[in-house]
């Protein structure tokens, strides 16, 4: 499983170097978030040796944005660990601050968090500290009860972090709870060992060196798909378009550029598949030409023809083929949503369709999604919700079909 661990500025931050060795130790991913005043106790290149990856620290650090950006990396965890929890830090997370990298992080994700308290005693029993508590666990945040004993200012009372096992115990239940949600359990058992081909992104058909034809996809949807997949046991492959996004290493990923390219990729892993999904927005044409100049504006010339061509029409390739993978394709469309996608999944000879409105805010380039899942014989409608849960019940639903279909 993947844990963000976020620290914060307190004498207790050493602390969380234990906890990071027990999560590694436990086969666990730990990417460590630290506040500025966290490190003004420990140093960054501790927690980096421990979990094998660099620390972040910055919201606005442009070779990290360029790499994992905030928004990536929130949703990257299963879990969020913050411990110790400074006063200051609950406040802000009480309010919604976005002030710093963690607090951040903690903002705009969906992810649980589970909070590990650490502060001198009347710190903690203060009634600003008790009633930004009581606001965050109705909320939905997993808090621990800091222990009692003897303090590094020197007093006597509750504010002790825990200690690093108890923390560990609790992060592990948090994850154990994911996992027994009904939807998660059903992943799993059927994804172990599947192999899975998805497409995402855009792709971007070359007019010149310096001009593309494009759309719109941010490829989160099927980046999404990819990580829920390999975090179910399925041996993932992803085909990406070009996106500012990154998979985690779990994910075996293919860069490409053109929808040429693309279907050259899927061509060479098609065949070793169980399951493909065309979660990608292929360019339908391309320049028939490309100049391989930059073309250049005259005074004279009010208007520019491009000669466009089809671009390959890659789901259905696949579903073409004698020996082929369950083939799931998507439909983005901003009119009779439901009319085209039957007729997109009767035309290509599809087993399954996801349709989705785009446009006016919707589907693209959003963190959140609705879905129209379709086969021949059965439709369930998935309501907005952040992508990484719709690809979720996606895989989830794909897990069903193909089950009673070997019935």
């Amino acid at each position: 499983m993947n844990i963000l661990l976020g620290v914060t500025g307190g004498i207790a931050a050493y602390k969380s170097l234990e906890l990071v060795r027990l999560f590694v130790k436990a086969g666990h991913h730990v990417q460590v978030v630290m506040t500025s005043g966290a490190k003004e106790f420990i140093q960054p290149l501790s927690f980096q040796a421990l979990s094998g990856h660099p620390v972040r620290d910055s919201l606005f650090d442009a070779n990290q944005e360029a790499g994992m950006g905030h928004i990536e990396l929130a949703r990257w965890p299963d879990v969020i660990v913050v411990a110790p929890a400074s006063a200051e830090t609950l406040a802000k997370l009480r309010m919604g601050r976005a002030d710093d990298l963690l607090a951040t992080l903690c903002l705009a994700t969906d992810r649980p968090i589970l909070l590990a308290p650490a502060m001198n005693r009347l710190m903690w029993q203060n009634a600003a500290t008790q009633e930004n508590i009581e606001l965050l666990q109705r909320r939905g945040f997993e808090v621990m009860m800091p222990g009692s004993g003897e303090q590094a200012c020197g007093e006597v009372g509750e504010g002790r972090l825990p200690e690093p096992v108890a923390i560990f115990d609790a992060a592990t239940a948090v994850l154990a709870s994911k996992q027994s949600d009904p939807t998660w359990q059903i992943l799993p058992k059927f994804w172990q060992g599947k192999r899975l081909l998805v497409t995402a992104g855009p792709t971007y058909e070359d007019i010149d060196p310096v001009r593309f034809i494009g759309n719109k996809s941010s490829g989160k949807m099927g980046y999404a798909i990819a990580e829920v997949a390999a975090d179910a046991g399925a041996d993932v492959v992803l085909i990406s378009g070009p996106v500012s996004l990154k998979a985690s290493d779990k994910v075996q990923t293919v860069l490409v550029r053109s929808a040429q390219q693309m279907l050259e990729a899927v061509q060479q892993n098609y065949a070793d598949c169980d399951v493909f999904i065309s979660a990608a927005a292929v360019a339908d044409y391309r320049v028939a030409t490309p100049n391989l100049q930059k073309i250049k504006k005259t005074d004279d010339q009010d208007g520019m023809t491009l000669n466009l061509v089809k671009n390959p029409d890659i789901v259905k390739w696949v579903a073409e083929q004698v020996t082929k993978p369950y083939v799931v394709g998507f439909a983005a469309e901003t009119e009779r949503l439901e009319a085209y996608a039957r007729d997109k999944l009767e035309c290509k000879k599809l087993d399954m369709i996801c349709a989705n409105s785009v446009g006016d805010g919707k589907g693209f380039e959003q963190d959140d999604n609705a879905l129209l899942l379709m086969t021949k014989t059965q439709h369930k409608n998935l309501t907005n919700a952040p992508k990484s849960r719709l690809a979720k019940s996606l895989l989830a639903f794909i897990a069903e079909c193909l089950v009673e279909a070997k019935k």
